[in-house]
């Protein structure tokens, strides 16, 4: 079991015990309202941290609009001036992303630090393959993990000469197989909490497969204390996948939806019965797994896991639990007659 030192972000503890759910506001910085609103969808969705970019000073006034509207914590994004950082801090932020090594001299660093350990900021450290400082690529001739992992330890290095340790580090790879092994490298090295995502990973489709497998197999191995699926969509779509990475690999509850993928056997539309089952239940919050099945037959048998199901067939609706037929219905009422069932457990 990986040793984590806990860091605090609001009212977040990142200590390994919860996984918790970020995302990124992508309206202009300079649309106060627009920002405002989405944080505000973000939050209602389920996001427990939200990130904004914070690319001057005039953008800085988005934190304690952001925060008067929210209950969840609020990080600044900032690139390269240290002083946004400052005045981030100052202005109420939650938490800070920057690379320390990147804002010039390390009087401008220990600023930074100084000001953040005060006022119980912590700092983001956000290493990418992308942007790899140049030594580190010519020692290693590419963005390898070790290069990854050398530049966050670095960054972090430069925080702990002002005893500085409210660290939270990322290391991202639009590349699946390097973003893993990087992690895993990072978990070895150094206790402080890891921020998983797959960077630039694409659209919905694309995204979200790359991120399940990267985000999944890491909080597998137990790494990993918060997450962001990038997405070339809307923010809050998101969300939606996070929550069923952390559901699928069992971080997280709420409804399970299993179904089968249907065969010459089927005598139903099962297609359109899953997707009507689970927009039905899509603000269900119970622990439950539900089975929608194809078959009437085999279909509660194959399905006894599930605490409830329904299976169709040649116009009759079977609803069962856990492999035992509660009762028939006619193939129309099947959907209202699932969440009837669904209310008594």
């Amino acid at each position: 079991m990986r040793t984590i030192r806990p860091v605090k972000v609001g009212a977040c503890t990142l200590d390994g015990k919860h996984i918790y759910i970020q995302s990124m506001l992508n309206v202009q910085a300079e649309d106060v309202e627009g920002n405002v609103a989405q944080a505000v969808a973000l939050e209602a969705a389920g996001c427990e941290i939200i990130r904004t970019a914070v690319p001057d000073l005039e953008a800085v006034r988005l934190i304690p609009a952001i925060k008067e509207k929210i209950h969840i914590p609020l990080v600044a994004d900032i690139h390269f001036d240290y002083r946004i950082a400052l005045e981030a801090a100052a202005a109420g932020v939650d938490k800070i992303r920057i690379n320390p090594g990147n804002i010039g001299s390390m009087d401008r660093v220990r600023q930074v630090a100084v000001v953040c350990r005060e006022k119980g900021i912590p700092i983001r450290i956000g290493v990418n393959s992308g942007s790899l400082e140049k030594e580190l690529l010519a020692k290693y001739g590419s963005p390898t993990p070790e290069a990854l992992v050398e530049s966050a330890l670095h960054h972090a290095a430069m925080l702990e000469q002002f005893d500085f340790t409210d660290i939270v580090i990322s290391i991202k790879s639009s590349d699946v197989n390097r973003m893993i092994d990087s992690y895993r490298l990072a978990a070895e090295k150094c206790p402080y909490p890891l921020h998983l995502g797959v960077t630039e990973a694409g659209t919905e489709r694309m995204g979200l497969i790359k991120s399940a497998i990267g985000i999944g197999s890491l909080l597998h191995d137990g790494i990993g204390e918060t997450i962001r699926v990038s997405l070339t969509d809307a923010p809050v779509r998101e969300i939606a996948a996070a929550k069923d990475i952390l559901k699928s690999i069992g971080k997280r509850g709420g409804v399970q939806i299993v179904s089968c993928p249907t065969c010459g056997r089927t005598k139903i539309d099962l297609v359109s019965l899953a997707k009507q089952v689970e927009e039905a239940v899509q603000d269900v919050e119970k622990d439950v797994k539900i089975a929608v099945m194809g078959c009437i037959v085999n279909g509660p048998g194959e399905a006894r896991e599930a605490d409830i199901g329904v299976a169709g067939g040649d116009g009759i609706g079977l609803l069962f639990r856990h492999g035992e037929i509660l009762r028939r219905v006619p193939e129309s009422e099947i959907v209202p007659a699932l969440l009837e069932e669904l209310q008594k457990l």
